[in-house]
């Protein structure tokens, strides 16, 4: 018999969580967008899209969600984008801010310049195929990386894509690219959770 898809959540607060949901269903998982602490429950995985990380503090504390997530990232698969990934980081820099703590990460935040800096780079990765088309919007650069913690793609070279356990992180933005081997490294992880 074949294994339903893997329902994964998209925190629907900020950024284009459209197209992580988009992304999802091409890589044969179900989105759902999870803006309340109900909506979490059912969930295989999480993405945390990019947006701006103060703002989304702000929205889940006052909605009450802060330690629902981070329950939740102890427990099921999660990825972060930009500012998805400083908030799972263990540190927050440039200012220090208030995070997940549970990626073993050290972020700087706005490390690459404002909105007028944005750029597109294609890099080496351990994903199979070609280079990674990687897509940066006033990003955040991972500084520091705990032992447990696998690089899958650098910049200049700094981590931008990294893997712990059941956690991904990744300081750009592959929801808006057409290659979805990102998305797919996530489903796989999701999966991989599922049966284990």
């Amino acid at each position: 018999m074949e294994a339903k898809q893997p329902r994964i959540g998209v925190l629907a607060i900020q950024g284009d969580y459209a197209a992580h949901a988009e992304a999802l269903t091409q890589c044969g998982a179900v989105p759902v967008e999870a803006r309340k602490r109900e909506e979490l429950d059912g969930l295989d995985g999480l993405i945390l899209p990019g947006g701006e990380s103060t703002t989304i503090l702000k929205f889940l504390e006052r909605g009450h969600l802060f330690d629902d997530l981070k329950h939740f990232c102890l427990t099921r698969p999660v990825f972060g984008t930009c500012a998805g990934a400083i908030l799972l980081a263990r540190e927050v820099r440039n200012p220090a801010q208030r995070s997940l703590g549970a990626l073993d990460v050290v972020v700087e935040r706005n490390a690459y310049g404002r909105q007028i800096d944005s750029s597109i780079l294609f890099s080496e990765s351990k994903l199979p195929g070609e280079k990674l088309e990687m897509v940066f919007i006033r990003a955040p650069r991972i500084v520091e990386t705990g032992p447990e913690v696998e690089v899958l793609a650098r910049r200049d070279g700094m981590a931008t894509l990294v893997r712990q356990g059941k956690l991904m992180a990744a300081t750009f933005h592959p929801e808006l690219t057409a290659d979805h081997r990102v998305h797919q490294a996530f489903v796989d992880l999701v999966q991989a959770n599922r049966n284990s």
